[in-house]
């Protein structure tokens, strides 16, 4: 029986959901967990990023016949543990710029996988906002410093904002005890709202966020859909777990004799935007009609 190594970063009570969605993928490519496939997790707290190493070291030790990586430093770690070992990634940055592939169409080497390109979408939730609060000055904008994908993600954020002539700021956060500080000090000066960047950290401090921004009355965006059901104002992202289910597929495909370095990236084709209309409403914000006709999921 073929083993999987399935390497995550994602917070447990997410990557329950994550997980399933990994395993609806194996399944529509044949293989069941326990009957002609085992899986070895190693499930990473996203504030324990130097330990994604030693995992994937370990994984390749144990021989997986496909090792599954999400998201993008745990992607990053395995690409760095193996150049034999098929590798399958769902990741929401470039594989490209982050050296996983050589092309989206054309991989090439050991590593393939799926993109929910949440990276990328840092311009539309500024464009949120600007909808949202038509005459938004500034922003400030939450990252890990700790994230390959960072400086990325600033630089575009950057721009946009700059497109859009807002005033920008950006704010490290690396621990859940940097948040009350934090907001205690964004009044200096203080922002019009909040974008939280893609990383999985935030999973981690989710209703502590949602919290600070509540009690600072602060409009926020968020990279997903569970912090606007847990009480945020807005998110917008491609469907995660549908990505993460793809990646399930192709790892099937391996299984089966496939080569990564012939199976192209796939790149997310649903996008959710999601509205909490209840918070809203606490922060004396007015969604327009039209952002709320439009939007996948509004919560009143």
């Amino acid at each position: 029986m073929p083993v999987i190594g399935y390497l995550s970063s994602f917070p447990s009570d997410t990557s329950k959901k994550f997980t399933q969605a990994f395993r609806d993928g194996l399944k529509e490519s044949g293989f069941v967990e326990g009957d002609n496939v085992t899986i070895e997790y190693r499930l990473v707290d996203a504030a324990q990023y130097d330990r994604l190493p030693m995992e994937a070291t370990d994984l390749i030790h144990q021989q997986v016949a496909v090792l599954f990586a999400s998201p993008i430093n745990a992607a990053m770690a395995a690409k760095r543990a193996t150049t034999s070992t098929p590798i399958v990634f769902a990741v929401g940055s470039d594989p490209v710029d982050m050296r996983l592939v050589e092309t989206l169409n054309q991989p090439g080497g050991n590593a393939t996988g799926a993109t929910f390109l949440s990276v990328e979408l840092g311009n539309k939730r500024l464009e949120l906002l600007r909808d949202i609060i038509p005459k938004i000055g500034s922003v400030a904008f939450l990252v890990n410093p700790e994230n390959p994908t960072t400086a990325t993600q600033t630089k575009d954020m950057r721009g946009a904002a700059t497109t859009l002539g807002l005033k920008f700021r950006v704010v490290d956060i690396s621990s859940a005890g940097d948040l009350e500080d934090v907001f205690a000090k964004l009044d200096q000066p203080r922002p019009d709202a909040v974008v939280v960047s893609a990383d999985a950290i935030f999973w981690g401090l989710r209703d502590q966020l949602i919290a600070l921004a509540a009690r600072y009355s602060l409009p926020t965006v968020y990279f997903a859909r569970e912090f606007v059901a847990a009480g945020g104002l807005v998110s917008y992202n491609s469907d995660y777990a549908d990505s993460i289910r793809k990646a399930g597929t192709y790892v099937g495909l391996i299984l089966k004799g496939e080569k990564p370095a012939n199976l192209p990236v796939l790149q997310p084709t649903k996008f959710e935007l999601v509205i909490n209309l209840k918070t809203a409403k606490a922060l004396g914000l007015t969604i327009p009609q039209t952002l709320q006709a439009t939007a996948d999921d509004v919560i009143e």
